[in-house]
């Protein structure tokens, strides 16, 4: 500051532990720090939630800023800025002495510039017989310059939320797009499902979009309609992939129908043999797999355990997307407790934490295998989770994980409206992971 004392308002205006602690700030510059006053007053147009300002304020503020002769704010120029209430007021866009008085006391009140009254509270400087300042009474711009890294930082993380809300509308907006356009597809091409429920969800979530919203508000959204566009696709995948395989089957049979129509035999007896065997056998005389054999990712081609998908059910080895394990987390908080040391970080914890679930609430190890096959090993242990969950809602937990796994590997059902019901039903309330 330009004196090394505490100045305190003239009139009937009070001196304040804020006006104190302001005058402090601001005899804490560094030696040399300078900074570009328009620069620095932008930065303190995109922090002005944080600071605590209104935009008439800043309008005083940019009306005092014209008055300081350079363009950097430095200590080596002075900082102070003396102009009278008239000719201040022609800078702030004509503003009415009382409403600049009003604005002033606000840019005070903020701790970004400092009174400094004269003895009669006129605004002037006393200049040397050379016209250089000596002393000056005004406003002093010093809390800027001292502020001046704070007022930075609030600008550049003031910045960063309005991107991140700018981006989490973008998204928000091309998955309802998304989401619109699969289902159209899937019901005017009949594809098995339970569209109505899906559009249902949609409609519902759209209907809970604010006009006005947060980030946290929007991204919680964001993740429903998320879930709901990947349990889209992941049916629309599945239909994709059956009807490939159908056709590939139809177009082998053809072949074999007519690549040699008078031969007497249609497979030759050794090869036919070995198919049986291939088809039939089970690894005979080895130990029957453990739990956490069962629960490995299927190799290429073959289910879990050694089985091989089967005629009946062609799509058998090929798991599902899997959904994100914080979302399954919240949707399924009691499957925490039974995780390697009370919490689960990964889905490797997950998985061990639905095998012991899994004992627990008597589900058959067969049972368990085939939900890894059918879902893949993942999506299994969320179902697992989702079943707990629900607890004394279910009479067989094993049956009915027998029921869901027939009825995904026929493309009705879908984990994804499972996991945003229970997350309703726990209120959106989180318990973290490990």
């Amino acid at each position: 500051m330009e004196s090394g004392y505490v100045t305190t308002p003239f009139g009937r205006r009070p001196m304040s532990l804020g006006m104190l602690a302001s005058q402090q700030l601001a005899e804490t510059i560094e030696p040399g720090m300078k900074r570009s006053k328009w620069k620095l007053f932008r930065a303190i147009c995109e922090a002005r939630p944080a600071l605590g300002v209104t935009d008439r304020a800043l309008t005083v503020l940019d009306a005092l800023l014209t008055f300081y002769p350079d363009d950097e704010i430095s200590e080596e120029k002075g900082l102070i800025v003396f102009p009278s209430n008239a000719q201040l007021s022609l800078r702030a866009r004509g503003m009415t002495p009382a409403t600049l008085r009003r604005h002033l006391a606000v840019l005070v009140e903020a701790g970004l510039i400092l009174r400094k009254d004269s003895p009669n509270g006129k605004r002037y400087a006393r200049r040397d017989r050379a016209g250089a300042i000596g002393e000056a009474f005004g406003f002093s711009v010093a809390p800027l310059l001292a502020r001046a890294v704070e007022i930075e930082n609030l600008a550049a993380q003031a910045i960063a939320e309005r991107e991140l809300l700018r981006a989490t509308k973008e998204r928000l907006t091309v998955c309802r797009r998304d989401i619109s356009k699969l289902v159209s597809a899937a019901i005017d091409e009949a594809v098995p499902g339970d569209w109505e429920q899906m559009t249902m969800m949609f409609r519902d979530l759209v209907a809970r979009i604010p006009r006005v919203g947060g980030v946290e508000e929007l991204a919680t959204l964001l993740d429903e309609m998320e879930l709901l566009r990947d349990e889209a696709v992941n049916l629309l995948e599945r239909h994709i992939k059956r009807e490939k395989i159908d056709a590939n089957e139809s177009q082998i049979e053809r072949h074999k129908q007519n690549s040699n129509p008078d031969s007497t035999y249609e497979l030759e007896p050794s090869f036919d043999t070995k198919q049986g065997e291939k088809a039939g056998t089970t690894n005979d005389g080895m130990a029957e797999p453990s739990d956490e054999q069962r629960l490995k990712p299927p190799r290429p081609y073959a289910r879990p355990g050694g089985k091989m998908p089967s005629a009946a059910n062609p799509i058998a080895g090929h798991s599902l997307k899997s959904f994100p394990l914080g979302l399954v987390l919240q949707a399924c908080p009691a499957i925490l407790d039974y995780g390697p040391g009370g919490t689960i970080g990964n889905w490797r914890d997950l998985m061990s934490a639905a095998v012991v679930v899994r004992s627990m609430l008597g589900v058959s190890p067969s049972a368990y295998e085939d939900a890894c096959a059918g879902m893949g090993p993942e999506n299994a242990a969320t179902v697992i989770a989702c079943i707990l969950e629900r607890g004394g809602h279910i009479n067989s937990p094993g049956g009915y994980l027998r029921d869901l796994t027939r009825r995904t590997e026929r493309g009705e059902f879908a984990i994804g409206p499972m996991l945003m019901a229970l997350v309703r039903a726990n209120g959106g309330t989180k318990r973290h992971a490990g």
